[in-house]
């Protein structure tokens, strides 16, 4: 009698019903899962991605994964082993042309993805396979299979474990890479380790983000986190909590509203985004606004004494 009670009393809160209703669903709990492991894996690459600067380079990989993708649902190989060689081999090019021309890392960046992305849509539209276009491009994590779900978790895994076994040396090249250097670590054996955890973590996201918002989920979450501490262990946990957040509330408000999946989340992580832009405790706009007054004060009071 008292279990009815109560289940009567908090099936009338609209937002138990809210969070509950969706959970009916078999596909939505695996869809709300999957992003929340998803949201992990960028999480944490995308602190490392803050601190080295490297957002032009995730938009570059996550573009030349497309030719990829097709080629392995062509082949009929799982589309990781595809969007992980094309996407690697992307950023190989780069360094090649980077250090054979007189062209500056930016230009070359843009050249190697627009042309891999174009050779993807062009391998789209000649090479026969069921390959929905769409799907690539803005994700599909409500459709996603069991072996699709497999592929994530593997490639999600594997970038969380290389990220751990080598998380000192991968910051120390982030934030001072000459001081790495100069302690003796192998800075070229850190540079493409990182690219392939890069390209791992977009394989990662791309049933959940799709190729054009992936970029935003390696670089919002450890945004925002720079933006709330100077700790690289506290920035870890932010970037975690917004990006998780961002990823499980964006899957809800895409069933409730009927919207694109990576786009819900990433207008959500973009909204965390402006919040610690304006209300952070010490880089927000409001707290440097008011840092700078209080420096203006005490010039004033100085002047006069």
């Amino acid at each position: 009698m008292q279990t009815n009670l109560i289940n009567h009393v908090i099936g009338a809160i609209p937002l138990w019903n809210w969070l509950v209703e969706p959970l009916q669903y078999g596909f939505l709990v695996r869809a709300i899962l999957v992003s929340a492991f998803v949201g992990i894996v960028c999480a944490v690459l995308s602190c490392y991605i803050t601190l080295k600067g490297w957002s032009l380079m995730g938009d570059a990989v996550s573009h030349a994964v497309v030719p990829g993708v097709v080629v392995a649902y062509a082949l009929n190989i799982p589309f990781a082993i595809g969007a992980f060689i094309f996407g690697f081999g992307a950023t190989v090019a780069i360094g090649y042309v980077k250090s054979k021309t007189r062209l500056k890392e930016d230009a070359v960046i843009g050249v190697i993805f627009t042309g891999f992305f174009a050779f993807g849509l062009v391998l789209v539209t000649k090479i026969p396979s069921n390959v929905d276009l769409f799907h690539i491009l803005f994700g599909n994590v409500l459709g996603i299979s069991q072996a699709d779900i497999i592929q994530t978790i593997i490639a999600g895994s594997l970038t969380l474990i290389i990220i751990l076994l080598r998380r000192k040396d991968l910051l120390l090249f982030c934030f001072d890479p000459n001081h790495a250097k100069a302690i003796g670590l192998n800075t070229q054996l850190m540079y493409y380790t990182l690219l392939s955890v890069l390209a791992l973590t977009i394989v990662t996201a791309l049933q959940t983000a799709g190729i054009i918002m992936v970029v935003a989920m390696l670089v919002t979450p450890g945004s925002i986190a720079y933006l709330l501490t100077d700790r690289f262990d506290y920035m870890l946990i932010i970037s975690a909590i917004s990006s998780v957040l961002s990823c499980v509330m964006g899957t809800y408000v895409s069933y409730y509203f009927d919207v694109s999946t990576g786009g819900a989340i990433v207008v959500l992580m973009t909204i965390l985004f402006i919040l610690a832009m304006i209300f952070g405790p010490k880089y927000g706009i409001i707290a440097q606004q008011f840092t700078k007054g209080s420096l203006e004060d005490l010039n004033q009071i100085a002047d006069i004494e």
